[in-house]
């Protein structure tokens, strides 16, 4: 629609019998012109098209006449009267209908323009939206009743939009809070108090005068729905920019609390609200973008709503509830007990070698990407938590779950196709010799069969491994895992498992500068292969991580598992990568582990990330292998290829290739293992720094000489980050490496702020 301010100025002239001077403003959906007399009296002039019916404007007239009535009343603009003595003027052009409407000018600052906004004035806005829900709550008119995008309670619809963000960061994060909101919003928010509100009280509505609200504009969003949302969309625009959104939330709703009672059930869904309203906005305006919009109302707050977003994922939801309910008086949510209770119940049902981490625990309640929130209101950086491969929640993962697991879910016996397509789309990741999958439940179960798979194609029974290997929990991969057999209350070498030196260019016999040190490891391979020889025996495998986990977090040297594997297989043996901790894509440089030893296996173990989380892993094996396994005994796994696992497989797979996480864990693991190395030069307890994208180990030691173990200095580090806020672990033969291996979404951002944090606490020790 067009009106210039020549064509404005003969209409008012026309239809309210005013002289005046017109002068063209920015609207979002409605034209806004801004008019003045002789007298300097000032007005807004508005021009609305079929989006806002008559009916809706006539509900406009109506909302601000009831206001009115309210202690209030000077805060809302009124309407000019034409010459038929009415508040809407119907203009017709051409085939089209507009209604024109005049309203007095309101003096006053805009908030977006206020300088010094003061935890008065916040409390003053939530008391002034209190007032006036309070003044509405008799008020109804049924052209309110509308479907409308901007209604909070329709914040599930932005899904639909979540296409239009081409930042994968962002996409993850507005679709996560999505999630949330159908998870923690959508069963409840039926039963909340609902009220015909002004909906939209966002920085450029609500005008300020001397620390007190003034006036609020433009009533074009007013909808029947959830009372709460006019609160949350208010704290929304109000926390953004700002240091603390948390606080200043809090002030703008114990305000309205004072004025108009909140629930506790209402104070618990505010933080979810707030969300929802920001994936509204920035969904919006990367729709708008995709349509090439240059209306700069649809992204006037796209910068500060995702600036929020990133700094709403931070807070604790149950530091943000517990905040909302105690700013209202209400008890807190938060848990300050010391767990002993707890403790105590664990100590007496779960088995009591089953170990928790930390000095003081932690009980984690809910997790979001590379966050975890505890109980007492604390957010951490999960920095160890690699079997969330792409993600706490990944809500694309999630809803491919939920829609699987409300569909079927049953045992391989019948026909499905998420088995035949998971299976087609893991081995087109894989060189193509490795091509029958076999799937289970676990990382030490693949293991299991692999070996077993292994001893029955070679008719042999010995296996080679590495020193400090582990490979699991079942009894044979217990057998073949020296961390585990060797430890305290550990069973002892078993006579059929042969252990080959650990190839370490830190501390083992070929260093770091070496050409040949990957050759002179694996001789210890051939070693043991020319012992059992004299046995008349040879080896039935070689397993090996492709990146040693326990062992240290070592990436393999150069040439090692080329010339190991050659060795095995001259003696019959078969050879295992195992790619449980360190495949799909978060070594960076490529997919598999073995990719950066140009080598082949005979058989791929999977597992942790494979699933985000859910029991799901695989073992993948060439077709000679698979041919000779099916000798007539039937190989079952009742859960292993479920169809609800084989989704969640699918999911991540295409998860990893959508959000480029691989090339992600490059950049983001190489940025972190810069700064890593500016501290190994600054302290000298940081020795060696190694590994290969998001598979990241530090190790560190009293003296760099003697490479004496820094035990108990890398437990007071670890410890001192965690009451930062960053989770890390220990691994390593000597427990003296720091262990990082975040899920995938782990930023720049994330690595920077941990590089400062272990500063600060190399700088205390």
């Amino acid at each position: 629609m067009t009106f210039s301010e020549a064509t404005i100025q003969d209409l008012v002239k026309e239809h309210y019998g005013l002289n005046v001077s017109v002068k063209a403003l920015n609207g979002y959906d409605e034209l806004n012109f801004l008019l003045s007399n002789e007298k300097n009296e000032k007005y807004i002039l508005k021009v609305s098209n079929e989006s806002h019916p008559f009916p809706f404007l006539e509900a406009q007239i109506s909302i601000i006449q009831h206001l009115k009535k309210s202690s209030i009343s000077d805060c809302f603009q009124h309407f000019s009267i034409n010459k038929q003595g009415e508040e809407l003027t119907k203009i017709v052009k051409g085939s089209k209908v507009y209604y024109i409407r005049i309203l007095n000018f309101l003096e006053g600052t805009f908030w977006v323009d206020e300088k010094d906004k003061t935890s008065e004035l916040h409390h003053n806005l939530g008391s002034f939206l209190g007032k006036m829900d309070h003044a509405l709550q008799d008020f109804s008119h049924p052209a309110m009743h509308r479907s409308y995008t901007w209604d909070i309670s329709r914040a599930s619809e932005a899904s639909d939009n979540l296409k239009y963000i081409l930042n994968h960061e962002k996409r993850r994060i507005a679709g996560y809070f999505l999630l949330q909101f159908d998870t923690e919003v959508l069963p409840q928010i039926h039963r909340l108090r609902h009220a015909y509100i002004h909906n939209d009280a966002n920085d450029y509505n609500v005008l300020v005068q001397e620390n007190r609200i003034n006036g609020l504009i433009d009533f074009g969003d007013m909808v029947y729905t959830a009372l709460i949302n006019n609160l949350a969309i208010a704290c929304t625009y109000a926390m953004l920019d700002e240091e603390d959104p948390l606080g200043v939330a809090a002030a703008i709703v114990a305000g309205y609390h004072k004025a108009y009672a909140l629930t506790e059930q209402e104070l618990d869904l505010l933080y979810y609200l707030i969300a929802g309203r920001l994936c509204i906005s920035v969904t919006q305006s990367a729709y708008n973008a995709s349509l090439d919009s240059n209306n700069e109302h649809h992204f006037i707050t796209e910068k500060p709503a995702w600036d929020l977003l990133y700094k709403l994922i931070q807070i604790n939801p149950i530091k943000a509830q517990d905040t909302f309910r105690k700013a209202c008086g209400f008890t807190g949510l938060i848990n300050e007990d010391d767990y002993s209770d707890l403790l105590e119940v664990r100590k007496k049902k779960i088995g009591r070698n089953l170990s928790i981490g930390y000095k003081d625990k932690l009980k984690i309640v809910k997790g979001a990407l590379q966050y975890l929130y505890d109980d007492k209101g604390r957010t951490f950086v999960d920095c160890v938590n690699n079997p969330s491969h792409v993600g706490h929640c990944h809500p694309v993962i999630v809803r491919k779950m939920q829609k699987q697991i409300a569909t079927l879910n049953t045992n391989t016996r019948y026909l499905n196709d998420a088995i035949t397509e998971y299976a087609e789309k893991l081995t087109a990741t894989l060189p193509e010799k490795l091509s029958v999958c076999y799937f289970v439940n676990s990382g030490s179960e693949a293991n299991d069969l692999a070996i077993r798979m292994s001893r029955h194609f070679t008719k042999q029974k010995d296996i080679i491994v590495l020193d400090h290997a582990y490979h699991g929990t079942s009894t044979v991969a217990m057998e073949m895992s020296p961390y585990k057999f060797d430890s305290k209350g550990g069973s002892g070498q078993m006579p059929w498992i042969h252990k080959a030196i650990n190839p370490d260019l830190y501390r083992g016999p070929y260093k770091y500068g070496d050409a040949k040190a990957g050759e002179k490891y694996a001789a210890d391979v051939q070693r043991i292969i020319e012992d059992l020889k004299k046995e008349n025996k040879a080896p039935a495998v070689f397993i090996c991580e492709t990146l040693l986990g326990v062992g240290g977090q070592i990436p393999l040297p150069e040439n090692y598992l080329k010339t190991a594997y050659e060795y095995v297989r001259a003696a019959g043996g078969v050879c295992i990568a195992d790619e449980v901790q360190v495949g799909f894509g978060r070594i960076g440089d490529h997919f598999w582990g073995f990719e950066l030893q140009n080598v082949v296996p005979d058989i791929v173990v999977l597992g942790k990330p494979i699933g985000n989380g859910h029991p799901l892993a695989a073992v993948i094996v060439t077709e000679e292998i698979a041919d000779a396994f099916n000798n007539g005994l039937e190989y079952f796994n009742t859960f292993g290829g479920n169809p609800v696992s084989m989704t969640t497989g699918l999911a991540v797979l295409d998860v990893i290739q959508e959000e480029e996480m691989q090339q992600h864990a490059l950049e983001v693991g190489n940025h972190l293992m810069n700064g890593l190395k500016g501290l190994m030069t600054k302290y000298p307890i940081i020795s060696d720094v190694r590994g290969h994208g998001l598979f990241i180990g530090a190790e560190m030691v009293k003296d760099r000489t003697t490479m004496e173990p820094a035990v108990p200095e890398i437990d007071i580090v670890v410890e001192k980050l965690k009451a930062n806020g960053y989770l890390l672990s220990t691994d390593g033969p000597l427990h003296n490496v720091l262990k990082i291996k975040p899920p995938m979404p782990f930023s720049k951002q994330n690595a920077d702020e941990m590089v400062r944090l272990l500063d600060i606490a190399l700088s205390e020790l």
